[in-house]
């Protein structure tokens, strides 16, 4: 866990100074104009604010009924399939897929937003497919399979979307202000 956080800051800061030297060579007339720079910033902003409250609701969903017993932090030992889960496979990671164009555009680096942010997404997707799937399928065996068959990686129908947004853990655990399968 903590390689793949170190991964994730190294793409980040390294994608983000990379593009800013290429916008001086590429992208002159934006990378100066104070106009570009606004146009991007608080699209960044709202982007940013919906991939902290969905990485947020749907990380302590997983964190709630993922755990059973005294386990390190950041560790799950039960298939989590309720809630945000009961629809895709991967809510959290969907928008984590955005937090490189969020920074993206609050940067107002048109490399970034045009080449580095997409290339990013698709390197999130790969790890997602080469890691993360085989390491469900090898901790939680026939159960995983099974989800899998059933659920999709991501699903972008409003319904599903509207529970990585109202996901929200009480004192009493984890709730849903209105259950959907999917």
């Amino acid at each position: 866990m903590k390689k793949r956080i170190v991964v994730w800051f190294v793409l980040l800061v390294g994608g983000l100074v990379l593009s800013l030297l290429l916008d001086v060579f590429l992208f002159p007339s934006w990378f100066l104009s104070p106009l570009f720079h606004l146009s991007t910033f608080f699209p960044g902003v709202l982007l940013l604010y919906g991939v902290m409250r969905v990485s947020r609701n749907t990380g302590r969903w997983l964190a709630g009924e993922g755990r059973v017993g005294d386990i390190p932090r950041m560790e799950t030992n039960r298939l989590v399939t309720t809630g945000p889960y009961s629809c895709m496979r991967h809510p959290m990671h969907l928008g984590l897929l955005f937090f490189p164009m969020s920074i993206a555009l609050l940067a107002g680096s048109p490399t970034f937003i045009l080449i580095v942010a997409p290339l990013e997404a698709i390197f999130i997707l790969l790890m997602l497919k080469i890691y993360e799937e085989p390491e469900a399928i090898e901790k939680f065996g026939e159960a995983y399979l099974l989800y899998r068959q059933e659920v999709p990686m991501f699903n972008c129908s409003p319904v599903c979307l509207r529970q990585l947004f109202i996901a929200h853990i009480d004192k009493q655990g984890p709730t849903y202000s209105k259950q959907t399968k999917r």
